[in-house]
């Protein structure tokens, strides 16, 4: 764990943004509504929580992340770059032929990236399986996952769940970004997932919701979750919005996978510079 501030966080939550927007803009291509919404929490673990070394990517006792939403991985990758995994000019080859920074985190390409994501459902099980070995191999490390809302739709995550309780993984951390939107629409109308908080409790989850987007409360979730070993794995649902920060992108489906033109871009820049206190 670092020693920053909660207020140089919520600076490193504004830099993310414009990074992961500017990635975007860059490659016009690329999905910022998800980004966008989990721009604090990636602060909170890349510049706070996570043990990493971006000298040493592959060190044997870091911190695992798994970015289940794979299609997020602008705000992941540019938490990588500003920790210096990579040079940062890297972030202008978003989706280019060649680039180390293709549309979905992969494990052989990039520095710092623990799994290669993307099929929703999925990543939550590798996930799993790394909070496995880190327990059969007797090591400290801990796994995070994040998921998103919609992708709890997908049965593959809850079998996932099962497997964390049967093996007592209190040392996995599961994300849930409870935006409430996905491509086509509102979670809720394509496929409810209900009381993700409740469901996850009622399968064995130590289970807390916070505001996703409320630093100081994304700190102290942390910090009471950091040193439990009560053989129940951990779940934090977010409280989110789609877009954070941007005023034409919150809240609006349509900005799940596309790229702001010139004026847009620049008008997001400029919001997110003057806002999010």
């Amino acid at each position: 764990m670092k020693n920053i501030t909660v207020n140089e966080l919520k600076e490193k939550a504004k830099e993310l943004r414009k990074t992961a927007l500017t990635m975007i803009y860059t490659a016009q291509s690329g999905h910022p509504g998800g980004s966008l919404s989990a721009a604090d929490l990636m602060a909170a673990l890349y510049f706070k929580e996570m043990d990493i070394d971006a000298k040493d990517p592959k060190w044997e006792d870091r911190d695992r992340f798994v970015l289940s939403k794979g299609h997020v991985a602008p705000i992941q990758y540019s938490a990588l770059a500003l920790n210096g995994f990579f040079p940062y000019d890297t972030v202008y080859t978003l989706r280019k032929y060649g680039s180390i920074l293709q549309g979905h985190p992969d494990m052989k390409k990039t520095p710092g990236i623990d799994i290669s994501t993307g099929s929703l459902g999925q990543g939550f099980s590798a996930g799993v399986g790394m909070a496995i070995a880190a327990k059969m191999d007797r090591k400290s490390y801990r796994t995070f996952v994040l998921v998103g809302d919609g992708e709890c739709q997908e049965g593959q995550i809850w079998e996932a769940a099962e497997t964390a309780v049967k093996y007592k993984l209190d040392n996995l951390v599961v994300f849930v970004d409870d935006n409430g939107l996905q491509c086509d629409g509102a979670c809720a109308e394509i496929m409810p997932t209900l009381d993700l908080e409740k469901k996850f409790s009622a399968f064995g989850f130590e289970t807390i919701r916070i505001d996703g987007h409320k630093m100081e409360s994304i700190v102290a979730a942390l910090d009471s979750i950091r040193g439990s070993r009560n053989e129940l794995p951990k779940c934090i649902i977010l409280d989110t919005v789609k877009g954070k920060g941007v005023s034409f992108m919150e809240d609006v489906a349509g900005w799940h996978g596309k790229a702001p033109n010139k004026e847009q871009y620049e008008q997001a820049i400029r919001e997110i510079d003057g806002g999010l206190n």
